[in-house]
């Protein structure tokens, strides 16, 4: 079958279940008045090394995205299966005013190089500087609903438990990867396998 956003055929839009499985960007940002948000965004990736750059994906100007340029900084948190609950309960609507943090039962860690705090009981942070927002225009033209939020990495934070051998063991952590419609995936060292590139391929 095809699929497009006029003919559909199918019951739910099939994009999220393809571009799958992503990460989570556990995004923790904090404002020019000390004001601090904690959200979760499955649109979520590394962009470039040499400088490290990531960028989050916001549906609307929320929190994150505001809260992030008002303060030039943010941290991306891994989510990880341990952490699940937490992670699903930061993405509720609260009052304003209300902190995240508390409302998920984290605790906020001093980051070194940047304002915002990180999750404290995530295993790995990327605090970051933010660069730019850019807003995504659809083809017709029309206002953006969408924006892309682009960060360079200052500093990285790991927990010792999880280097071997100077290496990250990513699977250790078992983040959690977002799918289509409710569905999640866990990230396992027990499928992990290496593919060296052909010379000549990069690295």
């Amino acid at each position: 079958m095809h699929y497009d956003a006029e003919t559909k055929g199918l019951p739910h839009n099939p994009l999220k279940a393809l571009v799958a499985p992503r990460p989570i960007g556990w995004i923790s940002a904090m404002n020019r008045d000390g004001a601090v948000n904690l959200a979760p965004y499955s649109y979520f990736n590394a962009v470039a090394t040499g400088p490290d750059m990531v960028m989050f994906s916001s549906a609307g100007r929320k929190d994150a995205m505001t809260f992030a340029e008002e303060g030039g900084e943010f941290v991306c948190n891994i989510a990880t299966y341990d952490l699940r609950e937490a992670v699903n309960a930061t993405s509720a609507p609260l009052p304003r005013g209300t902190s995240e943090f508390t409302f998920a039962g984290l605790t906020p860690a001093p980051s070194r190089k940047v304002r915002p705090p990180r999750v404290a009981e995530s295993p790995a942070a990327l605090e970051c500087k933010w660069l730019q927002t850019v807003p995504l225009t659809p083809l017709d033209g029309s206002d953006a609903s969408h924006f892309l939020v682009i960060g360079q990495v200052v500093s990285i934070y790991i927990d010792d438990r999880f280097i071997k051998d100077g290496l990250v063991d990513t699977g250790a952590m078992r983040p959690i990867l977002r799918g289509g419609y409710f569905d999640y995936f866990t990230a396992e060292s027990e499928t992990r396998f290496e593919l060296r590139r052909p010379a000549g391929g990069g690295g």
